[in-house]
C-alpha cells in the first residue's frame, strides 16, 4: 500500500530569535517525534553531524532525508558513503552550480545519476533558487534532454523567482505540472509572487495556500499513478527561519512557524486522504 511520509526539516527547527536561545538536537528530535512526523530532513555533508543525528534518532523509528550541495560529480561521494552507513529515504541534491547552458549541465547530472545507481541510493535533484535549477524555463529545458531526471519539487522557488501573477494562467500551470510529473518527493512551504515563504495561517494568504494545495494534489495523484504499490512518498515541511521567515522589527518571526508546520502537516494528510 502506498504511503505518505511527512518529514520535518531540522534546519526549519532553528529559532534564530533575538533572545539567542536554540533548542538542542535532542529537544528538536523529541518535538518532531511527538508531533507525529515520520522523519527528519538534515544535511548529509559532515560525518560528525550525521553520526550525531543518527545517535539522536536511534530507536525512534524516524527516517532521514539527507541533503547535500555538490558542486562537482566527485562531491557526491561523501554523501553516498554516509547514506550507505546511515540509511536514508533518499538524498536531496541541491546542485550548487550555476551554468549558463543546458549542454554544460548534462555531464554533471549524468555523473550524479551514475553514482546514485552504482550505490543503489535514490538521489533526487531539488528545484531551488541559486542552483542549477534556479529557473523554471532552464529546468524544463533540462527535462527535455533528460526526461527521466528524478526531481524533488520545491515549487516555492519557481513561484517567487518567476513572480507568477495571480491568478496563475494555464500556461504556468502546465509548466508546473511538467515539473511535478518528474517529482519523486516534495519540500513544502507556500510562496507568493514576492515572498518565498508566507505565513500560511494569515487569511490574506489563503489564495496562495489554495494554489499550492492544488499543485500538490496534482503531484500526489501523478506520483501515485506511476509509483509502485508499496512505495512511500516523502513530503518535507520546510518552513525555514529568517530570512526565509518574514520577521518583525525586533527580529522575531511574524508567526509561529512550528504551529504552522503542524498545520501544514495536517493539510497534507487531509489532502492525501482525499486522494
Amino acid at each position: 500500500m502506498q504511503k505518505l511520509m511527512i518529514f520535518q526539516s531540522l534546519w526549519a527547527m532553528e529559532r534564530r530569535h533575538p533572545d539567542g536561545y536554540e533548542r538542542s538536537l535532542d529537544e528538536n528530535v523529541s518535538m518532531i517525534l511527538e508531533a507525529g512526523f515520520d522523519g527528519i530532513s538534515a544535511h548529509y555533508t559532515s560525518r560528525a553531524d550525521v553520526v550525531r543525528l543518527n545517535d539522536a534518532i536511534q530507536g525512534t523509528g524516524l527516517r532521514v532525508e539527507g541533503v547535500c550541495f555538490p558542486q562537482t560529480v566527485e562531491d557526491l561521494h561523501l554523501t553516498l558513503e554516509l547514506a550507505a552507513e546511515y540509511p536514508v529515504s533518499h538524498i536531496c541534491l541541491q546542485p550548487d552550480i550555476r551554468l549558463r547552458r543546458v549542454e554544460e549541465c548534462l555531464p554533471i547530472l549524468d555523473g550524479w545519476m551514475q553514482l546514485a545507481a552504482a550505490a543503489g541510493i535514490s538521489v533526487l535533484i531539488e528545484t531551488h533558487r541559486n542552483r542549477m535549477t534556479t529557473d523554471l524555463f532552464f529546468t524544463l529545458d533540462l527535462l527535455e534532454q533528460r526526461p527521466n531526471l528524478p526531481l524533488l519539487a520545491d515549487l516555492s522557488h519557481f513561484t517567487v523567482a518567476r513572480e507568477f501573477a495571480y491568478p496563475v494562467d494555464d500556461e504556468t500551470h502546465a509548466m508546473i505540472h511538467r515539473i511535478l510529473r518528474n517529482a519523486h518527493a516534495f519540500h513544502g512551504r507556500v510562496a507568493s509572487c514576492e515572498q518565498v515563504q508566507i505565513e500560511i495561517s494569515f487569511p490574506q494568504h489563503r489564495p496562495w495556500v489554495e494554489l499550492f494545495l492544488q499543485w500538490w494534489d496534482y503531484g500526489m495523484r501523478d506520483w501515485r499513478a506511476r509509483a509502485a504499490s508499496d512505495a512511500e512518498l516523502v513530503f518535507t515541511c520546510e518552513l525555514g527561519p529568517r530570512p526565509y521567515a518574514i520577521s518583525t522589527r525586533d527580529g522575531s518571526d511574524s508567526t509561529d512557524r512550528w504551529g504552522e508546520a503542524l498545520q501544514l502537516q495536517e493539510m497534507l494528510r487531509n489532502l492525501w486522504a482525499a486522494i
